[in-house]
């Protein structure tokens, strides 16, 4: 198959790239780092392997568009990371943007392709349902009215531009993923190191998470499933509460988890981003599940284990 996948150096888009590579596959990434159309096969991925395009994700399309032509998938991973940073004006802006910009410019040039691929695979994110306690979300449940409820719902609309006759369109909405080598995780990691580990805010709020080897499979699953369309909640079916995910990290670096990082001090450190950490969503994959997806790793002790090899 040739996979196109945009914002292919992160996280999660290498080790999806790389996968789809050992297996023969042809995968073109497409990358701000090179000039708009040029390409660049990555040394030692084989034959077809991995080779990088440039692109301007601007939203419009341009010379890097043919990359597109005669593709089976197209996977949309690109856009700033939320975390690491106080969510300023200017940093709202860009989570913003480069999101949207990035998104309407493949979906203009899915519309221009004469062989389009027929299905689009689209990130989106469990912020799409803003906070929500304890109440179950599934992907019927409707969006939040918070800033990343607000972004991930217009970053949905402007994958359905792509939409045409014989194209598929997925809305991928990941909870935390979970890896050691990297993620959200290393930071969660990083107090426990030094013995000062435990919840945050009242630990009551649930965390939506995935091990990142469900998520690779997860996104291939989608490609080879046909009958897979519309939103799709990438978590692991068991949520759990903060307090019991800093106690099952705890346990898996064998450090304690008593220690907790109160509200007041989050928001004095993170600012508006704590209010997401604080609220949490308790989303549930129900469609993957619907359609047969087995998860490898459906609970956090699992996950742990496989992180950590205990």
């Amino acid at each position: 198959m040739k996979i196109v996948i945009a914002g292919g150096t992160g996280f999660l888009g290498s080790p999806l790239a790389e996968m789809y590579a050992e297996e023969g596959h042809d995968v073109r990434i497409l990358s701000r780092s090179l000039p708009p159309g040029e390409m660049r096969h990555d040394p030692g991925t084989g034959v077809p392997g991995i080779t990088r395009g440039g692109w301007t994700a601007d939203g419009k399309t341009g010379p890097w568009a043919s990359v597109l032509e005669g593709a089976d998938a197209l996977i949309n991973l690109a856009g700033e990371s939320i975390a690491g940073k106080r969510w300023s004006a200017q940093r709202k802006a860009l989570l913003r943007d480069s999101r949207i910009l990035s998104t309407r410019s493949l979906a203009v040039a899915m519309q221009k392709a004469s062989q389009p691929p027929p299905v689009f695979v689209s990130g989106s994110a469990v912020g799409y349902y803003g906070p929500a306690g304890d109440e179950p979300k599934t992907e019927e449940s409707p969006a939040g009215h918070d800033l990343l409820g607000r972004i991930c719902e217009e970053w949905e609309q402007e994958a359905r531009r792509a939409s045409r006759a014989g194209v598929r369109i997925v809305f991928l909405r990941t909870g935390i993923v979970l890896e050691g080598s990297g993620g959200a995780l290393t930071e969660m990691m990083r107090p426990f190191r030094f013995f000062v580990g435990g919840p945050l805010g009242s630990g009551r709020q649930y965390i939506s998470w995935i091990h990142r080897l469900d998520w690779i499979e997860i996104v291939r699953w989608i490609v080879q499933t046909p009958e897979v369309t519309g939103p799709v909640n990438a978590t692991a079916p068991h949520p759990v509460t903060n307090r019991h995910f800093a106690r099952s990290l705890g346990r898996a670096m064998h450090r304690p988890a008593i220690v907790p990082a109160p509200s007041f001090a989050l928001k004095l450190v993170l600012g508006e981003m704590a209010q997401s950490i604080l609220t949490g969503q308790r989303v549930l994959p129900t469609v993957a599940q619907k359609h047969g997806y087995h998860f490898r790793y459906p609970e956090i002790e699992q996950a742990f284990r496989g992180i950590f090899g205990d």
